[in-house]
């Protein structure tokens, strides 16, 4: 089986690079009895309501309710709530596309539309030998709708915004006094690094190091522009807001 601790890292257009993690069999399988479970509840309760509500046509709108349960509770909750069914949501978990972006209608429909495929057999043996044996842990539905279920909080980690991690890195003082405007861009730029590749993160800092520097960042070593703005961003990371 593969990893189960494989990774994606992806690049946006304008060259930011994370990590996406998808979630495996185990996880995913209690979502989905999690999801299994509210759908029950709301069924049951919808049959209490009718039983005793005196319905005309209660049981035909029972077997809509139920159909429109079992084939849209999924699409309606990944679309309306980022890609998270009340499972996913509470255990950590969300739908995306394989670049990141959100899931689109078309491919939440289709995902779901072949979630009986991997339910044919007994006990979801289809699905766990699909996500166990597929990149990303994709399911028959995730490959026919281009998704992945990934891990929200380890996700979302790339993307804070906190500087703390700087303490690591040696303070080092500026050529010259900087504006206000030029430390809240390389403060910017230090909160961006860790969604950028060391090359895009020095093809990012080259040009305002060698106006910085007064010319002198053509001389310098490889990989020292972006390093240079990490340790001015360490000096200033206290002035953060």
């Amino acid at each position: 089986m593969k990893g189960l601790d494989s990774a994606f890292s992806v690049q946006t257009p304008e060259g930011i690079q994370f990590v996406l993690y998808p979630a495996g069999f185990l996880i995913r399988g209690c979502a989905y009895a999690i999801d299994s479970f509210v759908q029950w509840v709301a069924l049951i309760l919808i049959m209490l309501w009718l039983a005793y509500g005196g319905i005309v046509g209660g049981y035909w709108f029972f077997l809509l309710m139920s159909f429109a349960l079992n084939w849209f509770y999924h699409v309606f909750f990944e679309l309306c709530f980022r890609g998270q069914s009340i499972g996913k949501r509470l255990l950590g978990i969300r739908v995306v596309r394989p670049d990141g972006s959100p899931v689109t209608p078309g491919a939440s429909f289709l995902r779901n539309l072949l979630r009986f495929a991997d339910v044919f057999l007994f006990l979801n043996l289809i699905a766990l030998l699909c996500i166990g044996f597929s990149d990303g842990f994709r399911r028959i539905g995730d490959w026919a709708g281009d998704t992945l279920v990934v891990y929200t909080s380890r996700h979302e980690a790339f993307s804070r915004t906190s500087l703390s991690w700087l303490a690591g890195v040696a303070p080092l003082a500026p050529p010259r006094p900087l504006s206000a405007e030029e430390k809240q861009a390389i403060l910017m730029f230090a909160r961006r690094y860790p969604l950028l590749g060391p090359a895009r993160a020095d093809e990012i800092a080259h040009d305002f190091a060698a106006a910085l520097r007064g010319g002198e960042a053509s001389s310098a070593p490889a990989g020292s522009d972006s390093a240079y703005f990490l340790g001015i961003a360490s000096r200033f990371s206290g002035e953060a807001p």
